[in-house]
């Protein structure tokens, strides 16, 4: 089942088996926009961030606010959750097959009949795939109501100011007087997403430039995924880890640390890095214009400007720009259960983890965390307890076959 596996590669597989198979043959890529009424210029929208992500209010056909993932990674409009849009006939709409990495023959809808309004904005007969059941549980994930992903059609729409730092957006009309902030740095937007050249050291040294997607909609700092038309080199110390699901079996992988990650003269050390089995994705997607992804872990820490129609971003760090890396100390995925989104379960557990050494297991049921209610605790809480500090013990209150137990867990730097 694939809420019990990493969120951050959950969300890169939906986007990717959605693109794979999505075409909408009316949709050029810039004909529709977001518009504001009437001569307003610009607009200050606040966003939740959990998890790196940015969740932003969204209106569907004149419903909502429904919350929405925010994210630079995907093209079409993605709707997770078709029930807020009950008026449309499934019937009538062309139906397709999304298959791909992490996923197989599951039934998605393509429309073109929505109305979107984000803030004072919107946009009509926005692309649009509906996914026909919520089969990934982003809300699980997150901790709330999740109900779709927005891209492209938002980010080319205006100059989007994204203000990590404090939880808020500005975007303007593109006719805007804009003041930058930071340095300019040129991107590429390709199949409607932007691409950026950085350049990143290899294990034995090396530095190499490298090509990769900007993706605000992924949770992790870096996926590494190919050099040289063959697997993106290892590092030294690492670890294995199953990076998602599919029919087919688990897409396993390592994480790691990158020594040294430079985008536009910014430099990041010791940066956390997922290695995704090239041979399993590289049957599947065609990495030949991209070695990797940019996460919203790195990309966090700047205050970002978007100008998608001129192919640049400006970047200038923030107060978590020194906040140093590091990856979950416990080895395990957490979600809320899929039914009332309260239960908090525990999803795939990384092989010799402390979890595993703690003698926890998949399925279980954490109702308590040193000795409070599960209900003290958000999971946006405990993934940041979880990665806080090692040698650190926390004490789990666990249910499992209609029996309570306490389990300590000893937090451990593994990379």
């Amino acid at each position: 089942m694939l809420a019990k596996y990493n969120l951050s590669v959950i969300i890169c597989l939906l986007k990717l088996t959605i693109c794979l198979v999505l075409v909408f043959p009316a949709f050029s890529g810039f004909g529709q926009e977001f518009l504001f009424k009437r001569n307003q210029q610009k607009q200050s929208i606040s966003f939740k961030c959990i998890k790196n992500l940015m969740i932003i209010p969204v209106y569907v056909n004149g419903k909502g606010p429904y919350d929405f993932v925010l994210d630079t990674g995907v093209g079409p409009m993605i709707i997770t959750d078709p029930s807020i849009i009950d008026s449309l006939n499934f019937g009538k709409l062309r139906k397709i097959k999304v298959s791909g990495l992490g996923i197989e023959g599951v039934d998605a809808y393509v429309s073109q009949s929505l109305d979107v309004k984000v803030g004072n904005a919107s946009i009509s007969y926005i692309p649009t795939a509906i996914l026909k059941e919520d089969l990934f549980n982003l809300s699980g994930h997150l901790g709330l109501k999740i109900y779709g992903l927005l891209g492209f059609s938002f980010f080319n729409s205006f100059i989007v100011d994204i203000r990590y730092s404090e939880n808020r957006l500005i975007i303007y009309d593109r006719g805007a007087k804009i003041k930058y902030r930071g340095k300019k740095i040129p991107i590429e937007i390709e199949n409607q997403k932007p691409y950026v050249l950085t350049t990143v050291d290899v294990p034995d040294g090396e530095t190499v430039e490298a090509r990769f997607l900007m993706d605000t909609g992924a949770s992790h700092a870096l996926s590494l995924e190919m050099l040289n038309g063959t697997a993106f080199p290892l590092p030294g110390k690492k670890i294995k880890a199953n990076l998602g699901m599919s029919l087919s079996g688990q897409i396993k992988g390592y994480i790691g640390r990158v020594n040294r990650f430079n985008i536009g003269g910014y430099v990041f050390k010791n940066v956390v890095a997922g290695f995704p089995d090239f041979k399993r994705i590289a049957d599947k997607i065609d990495l030949s214009k991209r070695n990797g992804n940019l996460g919203a872990d790195l990309l966090r820490k700047f205050n970002i400007q978007f100008n998608y129609q001129d192919g640049f971003i400006y970047l200038k760090p923030n107060g978590f720009r020194k906040i140093p890396f590091e990856h979950d100390m416990v080895g395990m995925v957490l979600y809320l259960d899929q039914k009332a989104y309260r239960r908090v379960m525990i999803g795939e557990i990384d092989e010799n983890s402390p979890a595993e050494k703690a003698g926890l297991y998949p399925d279980d049921e954490i109702i308590g965390v040193n000795f409070k209610s599960i209900d003290a605790y958000s999971l946006n809480d405990l993934n940041e307890m979880f990665k806080s500090k090692a040698e650190r013990n926390i004490i789990l209150e666990i249910f499992r076959n209609n029996q309570v137990y306490l389990k300590v867990v000893r937090l451990e730097k593994r990379i």
